[in-house]
């Protein structure tokens, strides 16, 4: 069977984590995958990106295995963190849009994906039968090889007719207990002095992944460090890139991100199903969106990031107001992962100066102390 075939040559190439959001035309591939493999399930193709990003920074081999639609969400974390850094990434897309499609939809940007792809620079083939294996194998090494993107795009031909129904599924039977109650007082604490308590309560060896703009350039400014990884784009990848590091090291990683971010992705139930005791979030809460100029998000006043965190299944929460309760709430989470720390934050940027270190500098700095 060639879903059987090209599990082998992902095994084969050295692939070790496969982050999968999966496609009616391949769902045998994605129930082969199982226990063949550590599978992170998505529910956004982007959210895969960041997870392989801090899996690879982590020193594994990830691969991803989506359908082709997904490529449109994941085209801007493919430029602005995967190419950036030099990261590897093979994507295994099971091309709709193509070969009789039946689906109307499937087709307005499916049937133009080569020539996107092609205009963004990222290496493809088009994989249409057995015979074509081959290509896979090329695909997934010239992505670790060269660091870089590379997509198969693989034919409904190749996978040839899919398996009636899905996996045998456990009872859903569970006990489920949400329930948050607190007040929300004007906080008085800033961005720049949550994040040095934050540095004040980590270990010298653990990891720091540090949200886009003005978080990573207060970061850099607070403690700079090898293990710290400071983003330069990817908007809403922070907690991402923090699941795949958290399952690739045994050190504590520490994700500071922001409510904009973590409003604005999909990754917290996925953290929540994944069960990573290594991991916190410290949600930076100032409910606006900082580095573009405090515009105001749904969170300053409406959304509570922490509540949302409870309901995705995340147990382990904490809200808090000053330097010393950051402070105190990091060191505390350790070991109890997945866990997530909202900060009360006001609106305010500080001038901290840009990093003085190119994508690739940060990337191999932290990859080398890993």
């Amino acid at each position: 069977m060639n879903e059987e075939l090209v599990a082998e040559i992902l095994r084969s190439e050295g692939v070790d984590l496969i982050a999968s959001l999966p496609c009616d035309r391949n769902r045998g591939f994605t129930a082969e995958m199982r226990g063949r493999f550590e599978v992170v399930d998505l529910v956004r193709e982007e959210d895969g990106v960041g997870v392989c990003a801090g899996a690879s920074l982590g020193g594994r081999r990830p691969a991803m295995s989506i359908q082709s639609s997904g490529l449109g969400n994941m085209a801007n974390a493919l430029m602005s963190l995967t190419s950036l850094y030099g990261l590897p990434l093979p994507v295994l897309a099971s091309w709709r849009g193509v070969d009789g499609e039946p689906i109307e939809a499937q087709k307005p940007f499916n049937l133009r994906l080569p020539r996107m792809l092609d205009a963004l620079g990222i290496a493809h083939e088009d994989v249409r039968g057995p015979r074509d294996a081959w290509k896979i194998r090329g695909v997934v090494r010239s992505a670790f090889e060269e660091g870089s993107v590379a997509v198969a795009l693989i034919r409904p031909g190749f996978w040839g007719e899919q398996p009636e129904g899905g996996p045998a599924l456990p009872e859903r039977s569970r006990a489920v207990s949400v329930r948050l109650e607190k007040r929300v007082s004007p906080p008085s604490m800033t961005r720049l002095e949550a994040i040095g308590a934050a540095m004040r309560g980590i270990g010298d060896g653990d990891a720091v992944v540090s949200n886009i703009g003005v978080p990573s350039k207060e970061a850099f400014a607070a403690r700079d460090r090898d293990l710290n990884f400071y983003m330069l784009g990817s908007y809403t990848q922070a907690s991402p890139i923090g699941l795949g590091l958290a399952l690739s090291t045994e050190r504590r990683v520490l994700v500071i991100d922001g409510d904009g971010s973590v409003l604005g992705s999909s990754i917290l139930p996925v953290i929540a199903a994944a069960k990573p005791r290594n991991l916190t979030i410290l949600c930076l809460d100032n409910g606006a969106f900082g580095s573009t100029g405090n515009q105001e998000t749904p969170a300053y006043l409406t959304s509570d990031t922490e509540a949302m965190a409870l309901a995705c299944g995340i147990g382990a929460t904490a809200s808090v107001s000053d330097a010393e309760g950051v402070e105190r709430a990091v060191r505390e989470a350790r070991g109890r992962g997945p866990s997530f720390i909202q900060a009360l934050i006001r609106p305010h940027n500080s001038d901290s100066p840009n990093i003085p270190l190119s994508a690739r500098e940060i990337r191999d700095r932290l990859a080398g102390a890993i």
